[in-house]
Protein backbone atom coordinates (compact mmCIF):
# COMPACT_ATOMS: atom_id res chain seq x y z
CA UNK A 1 0.00 0.00 0.00
CA UNK A 2 2.20 2.62 -1.53
CA UNK A 3 -0.32 5.01 -1.99
CA UNK A 4 -2.53 6.62 1.20
CA UNK A 5 -5.35 8.25 -0.73
CA UNK A 6 -6.38 8.39 -4.31
CA UNK A 7 -9.07 10.16 -6.93
CA UNK A 8 -11.19 8.48 -9.35
CA UNK A 9 -14.10 9.00 -11.06
CA UNK A 10 -16.98 6.38 -12.37
CA UNK A 11 -19.01 6.58 -15.29
CA UNK A 12 -22.48 7.03 -15.77
CA UNK A 13 -24.45 4.22 -17.75
CA UNK A 14 -27.68 3.44 -19.72
CA UNK A 15 -28.99 0.04 -18.60
CA UNK A 16 -31.68 -2.01 -20.83
CA UNK A 17 -30.06 -0.39 -24.40
CA UNK A 18 -34.36 -0.59 -25.36
CA UNK A 19 -34.76 -4.08 -25.56
CA UNK A 20 -32.65 -5.68 -23.12
CA UNK A 21 -34.41 -5.35 -20.23
CA UNK A 22 -32.27 -6.19 -17.10
CA UNK A 23 -29.37 -8.35 -19.11
CA UNK A 24 -27.79 -5.17 -21.10
CA UNK A 25 -26.02 -1.69 -20.79
CA UNK A 26 -23.56 0.80 -21.65
CA UNK A 27 -21.09 3.24 -20.43
CA UNK A 28 -20.74 6.82 -20.72
CA UNK A 29 -17.76 9.37 -20.54
CA UNK A 30 -20.21 11.87 -19.16
CA UNK A 31 -21.51 12.53 -16.65
CA UNK A 32 -20.21 10.48 -13.99
CA UNK A 33 -19.16 10.65 -9.92
CA UNK A 34 -15.81 11.67 -8.62
CA UNK A 35 -14.52 9.98 -5.20
CA UNK A 36 -11.43 11.23 -3.27
CA UNK A 37 -10.49 8.20 -0.71
CA UNK A 38 -7.74 8.49 1.83
CA UNK A 39 -6.38 5.90 4.39
CA UNK A 40 -6.16 7.23 7.90
CA UNK A 41 -5.21 5.71 11.40
CA UNK A 42 -8.20 5.66 12.62
CA UNK A 43 -10.01 2.29 12.23
CA UNK A 44 -14.05 2.98 10.37
CA UNK A 45 -14.91 3.79 7.13
CA UNK A 46 -15.79 7.48 7.10
CA UNK A 47 -17.69 9.89 4.59
CA UNK A 48 -16.41 13.40 5.60
CA UNK A 49 -18.42 14.73 2.47
CA UNK A 50 -21.39 14.80 -0.28
CA UNK A 51 -21.24 17.22 -2.68
CA UNK A 52 -23.76 17.67 -5.63
CA UNK A 53 -26.83 16.03 -4.18
CA UNK A 54 -28.55 18.62 -2.36
CA UNK A 55 -28.39 16.70 0.63
CA UNK A 56 -30.24 14.06 -0.11
CA UNK A 57 -27.45 11.02 0.19
CA UNK A 58 -27.30 9.20 3.84
CA UNK A 59 -23.72 10.23 5.27
CA UNK A 60 -24.33 7.41 7.72
CA UNK A 61 -21.49 4.80 6.13
CA UNK A 62 -24.03 1.79 6.86
CA UNK A 63 -26.79 3.57 4.81
CA UNK A 64 -24.77 4.76 1.68
CA UNK A 65 -23.84 2.97 -0.92
CA UNK A 66 -20.37 4.14 -1.72
CA UNK A 67 -19.30 3.32 1.88
CA UNK A 68 -21.03 -0.25 1.92
CA UNK A 69 -19.48 -1.46 -1.01
CA UNK A 70 -16.09 -0.43 1.21
CA UNK A 71 -17.03 -1.90 4.12
CA UNK A 72 -18.33 -5.15 2.42
CA UNK A 73 -14.97 -5.54 0.95
CA UNK A 74 -12.90 -4.58 3.65
CA UNK A 75 -14.63 -7.45 5.63
CA UNK A 76 -14.22 -10.05 2.64
CA UNK A 77 -10.58 -9.42 2.98
CA UNK A 78 -9.97 -9.28 6.67
CA UNK A 79 -9.03 -5.91 6.75
CA UNK A 80 -11.79 -4.07 8.78
CA UNK A 81 -9.01 -2.40 11.06
CA UNK A 82 -8.16 0.11 8.20
CA UNK A 83 -9.23 3.82 8.71
CA UNK A 84 -10.98 5.08 4.65
CA UNK A 85 -12.27 8.87 4.76
CA UNK A 86 -14.33 9.54 1.70
CA UNK A 87 -15.11 12.56 -0.33
CA UNK A 88 -18.02 11.88 -2.65
CA UNK A 89 -18.10 14.45 -5.81
CA UNK A 90 -21.60 13.95 -7.42
CA UNK A 91 -21.33 15.40 -10.65
CA UNK A 92 -24.75 13.66 -12.20
CA UNK A 93 -29.08 13.82 -11.07
CA UNK A 94 -30.23 11.36 -8.88
CA UNK A 95 -33.07 9.67 -9.97
CA UNK A 96 -32.51 10.10 -13.67
CA UNK A 97 -31.88 6.43 -14.97
CA UNK A 98 -28.37 7.11 -15.46
CA UNK A 99 -26.88 4.79 -12.59
CA UNK A 100 -26.09 6.94 -10.15
CA UNK A 101 -26.21 4.75 -7.90
CA UNK A 102 -24.26 2.32 -9.40
CA UNK A 103 -21.39 5.19 -10.02
CA UNK A 104 -20.95 5.52 -6.61
CA UNK A 105 -21.02 1.98 -5.49
CA UNK A 106 -18.10 1.26 -8.31
CA UNK A 107 -16.21 4.24 -7.51
CA UNK A 108 -16.09 2.99 -3.90
CA UNK A 109 -14.83 -0.90 -5.13
CA UNK A 110 -12.25 0.76 -7.43
CA UNK A 111 -10.80 3.39 -5.35
CA UNK A 112 -10.30 0.73 -2.02
CA UNK A 113 -9.06 -2.41 -4.63
CA UNK A 114 -6.52 0.41 -6.41
CA UNK A 115 -5.50 1.45 -2.83
CA UNK A 116 -5.28 -1.63 -1.52
CA UNK A 117 -3.04 -3.38 -4.34
CA UNK A 118 -5.73 -4.91 -6.65
CA UNK A 119 -5.93 -7.77 -4.85
CA UNK A 120 -9.12 -8.67 -6.58
CA UNK A 121 -10.47 -8.98 -10.35
CA UNK A 122 -13.03 -6.54 -11.78
CA UNK A 123 -15.05 -9.88 -12.04
CA UNK A 124 -14.65 -10.67 -8.19
CA UNK A 125 -15.61 -6.91 -7.37
CA UNK A 126 -18.93 -6.69 -9.15
CA UNK A 127 -21.17 -8.90 -6.34
CA UNK A 128 -19.70 -6.14 -4.15
CA UNK A 129 -21.05 -3.31 -6.35
CA UNK A 130 -24.33 -4.99 -6.60
CA UNK A 131 -24.38 -5.27 -2.79
CA UNK A 132 -24.55 -1.54 -3.01
CA UNK A 133 -27.22 -1.67 -5.65
CA UNK A 134 -29.49 -3.44 -3.94
CA UNK A 135 -29.01 -0.87 -0.85
CA UNK A 136 -30.22 2.10 -3.29
CA UNK A 137 -33.31 0.56 -4.96
CA UNK A 138 -33.59 -2.46 -3.60
CA UNK A 139 -32.76 -4.44 -6.47
CA UNK A 140 -28.87 -5.91 -6.66
CA UNK A 141 -29.01 -5.90 -10.50
CA UNK A 142 -26.12 -5.64 -12.77
CA UNK A 143 -27.01 -3.91 -15.83
CA UNK A 144 -26.00 -0.40 -14.56
CA UNK A 145 -23.05 -1.52 -12.41
CA UNK A 146 -21.70 -4.26 -14.77
CA UNK A 147 -21.00 -1.57 -17.32
CA UNK A 148 -20.07 1.23 -15.06
CA UNK A 149 -17.13 -0.86 -13.52
CA UNK A 150 -15.96 -2.94 -17.03
CA UNK A 151 -16.83 -0.48 -19.53
CA UNK A 152 -18.56 -0.30 -22.67
CA UNK A 153 -21.42 -2.81 -23.38
CA UNK A 154 -21.94 -5.43 -21.12
CA UNK A 155 -24.45 -8.47 -21.26
CA UNK A 156 -25.80 -10.08 -17.80
CA UNK A 157 -25.78 -13.82 -19.48
CA UNK A 158 -27.22 -14.88 -15.79
CA UNK A 159 -27.58 -14.22 -12.10
CA UNK A 160 -27.27 -17.65 -10.55
CA UNK A 161 -24.54 -18.28 -11.50
CA UNK A 162 -23.38 -14.43 -11.82
CA UNK A 163 -22.20 -14.56 -15.89
CA UNK A 164 -21.00 -11.12 -17.24
CA UNK A 165 -19.96 -11.29 -20.59
CA UNK A 166 -18.42 -8.27 -22.27
CA UNK A 167 -19.09 -7.11 -25.87
CA UNK A 168 -17.65 -5.41 -28.82
CA UNK A 169 -17.56 -1.50 -28.25
CA UNK A 170 -18.63 0.37 -31.79
CA UNK A 171 -17.43 3.99 -32.46
CA UNK A 172 -20.79 5.47 -31.43
CA UNK A 173 -21.49 8.90 -29.80
CA UNK A 174 -24.71 8.94 -26.87
CA UNK A 175 -26.93 11.87 -26.46
CA UNK A 176 -28.58 11.85 -23.58
CA UNK A 177 -31.52 14.19 -22.12
CA UNK A 178 -32.75 14.40 -18.14
CA UNK A 179 -36.03 16.16 -18.48
CA UNK A 180 -36.70 17.60 -14.98
CA UNK A 181 -39.67 15.42 -14.46
CA UNK A 182 -39.86 12.50 -11.04
CA UNK A 183 -39.95 8.86 -12.45
CA UNK A 184 -39.00 7.25 -9.28
CA UNK A 185 -37.78 3.73 -10.15
CA UNK A 186 -39.23 1.24 -7.93
CA UNK A 187 -42.69 3.13 -9.35
CA UNK A 188 -41.29 2.08 -12.71
CA UNK A 189 -40.48 -1.23 -11.82
CA UNK A 190 -44.16 -1.57 -10.27
CA UNK A 191 -45.56 -0.74 -13.58
CA UNK A 192 -44.04 -3.33 -15.80
CA UNK A 193 -46.12 -6.61 -16.56
CA UNK A 194 -45.24 -9.38 -14.79
CA UNK A 195 -46.27 -12.30 -17.92
CA UNK A 196 -45.78 -11.26 -21.53
CA UNK A 197 -47.68 -13.20 -24.45
CA UNK A 198 -45.14 -15.59 -26.32
CA UNK A 199 -45.05 -13.72 -29.22
CA UNK A 200 -44.21 -10.40 -27.97
CA UNK A 201 -41.25 -12.62 -25.87
CA UNK A 202 -40.37 -13.63 -29.62
CA UNK A 203 -39.87 -10.08 -30.94
CA UNK A 204 -38.07 -9.64 -27.78
CA UNK A 205 -35.75 -12.21 -28.23
CA UNK A 206 -35.42 -11.46 -31.61
CA UNK A 207 -34.14 -7.56 -30.78
CA UNK A 208 -31.31 -8.85 -28.48
CA UNK A 209 -30.05 -11.40 -30.63
CA UNK A 210 -29.55 -9.10 -33.55
CA UNK A 211 -28.64 -5.80 -31.28
CA UNK A 212 -25.91 -8.26 -30.17
CA UNK A 213 -24.39 -9.56 -33.26
CA UNK A 214 -24.68 -5.80 -34.66
CA UNK A 215 -22.40 -5.40 -32.25
CA UNK A 216 -19.80 -8.00 -32.76
CA UNK A 217 -20.26 -7.39 -37.06
CA UNK A 218 -20.17 -3.30 -36.46
CA UNK A 219 -23.27 -3.39 -38.21
CA UNK A 220 -25.11 -0.36 -37.76
CA UNK A 221 -28.23 -0.55 -39.61
CA UNK A 222 -28.67 -3.64 -37.47
CA UNK A 223 -28.00 -1.91 -34.76
CA UNK A 224 -30.79 0.66 -35.51
CA UNK A 225 -33.18 -2.25 -36.51
CA UNK A 226 -32.96 -4.23 -33.59
CA UNK A 227 -33.33 -1.26 -30.63
CA UNK A 228 -36.76 -1.99 -30.56
CA UNK A 229 -38.54 -3.07 -27.49
CA UNK A 230 -42.15 -4.24 -27.24
CA UNK A 231 -42.74 -5.26 -23.07
CA UNK A 232 -41.47 -2.90 -21.55
CA UNK A 233 -40.87 0.65 -22.82
CA UNK A 234 -44.57 0.56 -24.14
CA UNK A 235 -45.98 0.99 -20.57
CA UNK A 236 -42.55 3.64 -18.96
CA UNK A 237 -42.74 5.68 -21.95
CA UNK A 238 -45.97 6.96 -20.58
CA UNK A 239 -44.49 7.93 -17.68
CA UNK A 240 -41.84 10.45 -19.83
CA UNK A 241 -43.65 13.55 -21.34
CA UNK A 242 -43.59 13.96 -24.69
CA UNK A 243 -41.49 10.75 -25.22
CA UNK A 244 -42.86 9.75 -28.69
CA UNK A 245 -42.70 13.04 -30.32
CA UNK A 246 -39.04 13.41 -29.36
CA UNK A 247 -38.54 9.35 -30.46
CA UNK A 248 -39.39 10.69 -33.57
CA UNK A 249 -37.96 13.94 -34.14
CA UNK A 250 -34.31 11.98 -33.03
CA UNK A 251 -35.29 8.96 -35.31
CA UNK A 252 -35.78 11.43 -38.47
CA UNK A 253 -32.85 13.19 -37.49
CA UNK A 254 -29.57 10.86 -37.60
CA UNK A 255 -30.27 8.72 -34.52
CA UNK A 256 -29.75 5.13 -35.03
CA UNK A 257 -32.35 4.10 -31.95
CA UNK A 258 -33.96 6.03 -29.37
CA UNK A 259 -35.08 4.66 -26.18
CA UNK A 260 -35.25 4.66 -22.01
CA UNK A 261 -32.20 4.98 -19.65
CA UNK A 262 -32.77 2.80 -17.29
CA UNK A 263 -36.04 3.54 -15.36
CA UNK A 264 -36.28 6.72 -16.66
CA UNK A 265 -36.89 10.16 -17.09
CA UNK A 266 -33.55 10.17 -18.96
CA UNK A 267 -33.75 9.50 -22.87
CA UNK A 268 -30.78 8.18 -25.28
CA UNK A 269 -30.25 7.76 -28.58
CA UNK A 270 -27.20 6.33 -30.84
CA UNK A 271 -25.22 8.40 -33.57
CA UNK A 272 -22.74 7.65 -35.98
CA UNK A 273 -21.09 11.13 -35.56
CA UNK A 274 -21.12 14.30 -32.99
CA UNK A 275 -22.50 16.72 -35.14
CA UNK A 276 -26.44 14.63 -35.67
CA UNK A 277 -26.05 13.53 -32.06
CA UNK A 278 -25.36 17.76 -30.65
CA UNK A 279 -28.01 18.79 -33.14
CA UNK A 280 -30.97 16.34 -32.04
CA UNK A 281 -29.79 17.01 -28.58
CA UNK A 282 -30.28 20.63 -28.64
CA UNK A 283 -33.48 20.02 -30.91
CA UNK A 284 -35.03 18.16 -28.32
CA UNK A 285 -34.03 20.65 -25.15
CA UNK A 286 -35.48 23.51 -26.96
CA UNK A 287 -38.65 21.76 -27.68
CA UNK A 288 -39.25 20.55 -24.43
CA UNK A 289 -38.92 24.55 -23.25
CA UNK A 290 -41.16 25.08 -25.29
CA UNK A 291 -43.49 22.91 -23.28
CA UNK A 292 -42.52 24.07 -19.79
CA UNK A 293 -40.15 21.11 -18.88
CA UNK A 294 -36.34 22.15 -18.55
CA UNK A 295 -33.72 19.19 -18.93
CA UNK A 296 -29.96 18.29 -18.35
CA UNK A 297 -28.01 17.34 -21.72
CA UNK A 298 -25.43 15.15 -21.99
CA UNK A 299 -23.28 14.20 -25.34
CA UNK A 300 -20.18 11.11 -25.13
CA UNK A 301 -18.52 8.53 -27.19
CA UNK A 302 -19.60 5.29 -25.68
CA UNK A 303 -17.10 4.78 -22.51
CA UNK A 304 -15.08 1.92 -22.90
CA UNK A 305 -12.94 1.84 -19.66
CA UNK A 306 -15.30 2.49 -17.01
CA UNK A 307 -13.81 3.90 -14.00
CA UNK A 308 -10.17 5.93 -13.98
CA UNK A 309 -7.89 6.90 -11.71
CA UNK A 310 -7.90 11.06 -11.99
CA UNK A 311 -4.27 12.57 -11.25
Amino acid sequence: MSKRSIRVFSPATVANVVCGFDILGFAVNEPGDELYMELCDEPGVVIASIEGDEGKLPLDPDKNTVSACVKSILRHLGKEDLGVKLKLTKKMPLGSGLGSSSASAVAGIFAINELLGRPLTKHELLPFAMEGEALACGHGHADNVAPALFGGFTLIKSYEPLEVIQLPVPDLYCALLYPHVDVPTRDARQIIRSKVALKDAVVQWGNIAGLVSALYQHDYDLLGRSMKDVIVEPVRSILIPEFDSMKQQALANGALGFGISGSGPTVFSLYRNKEDAEKVLNQLKAFLKEKGIESNIYLSKVNSEGPVVLE
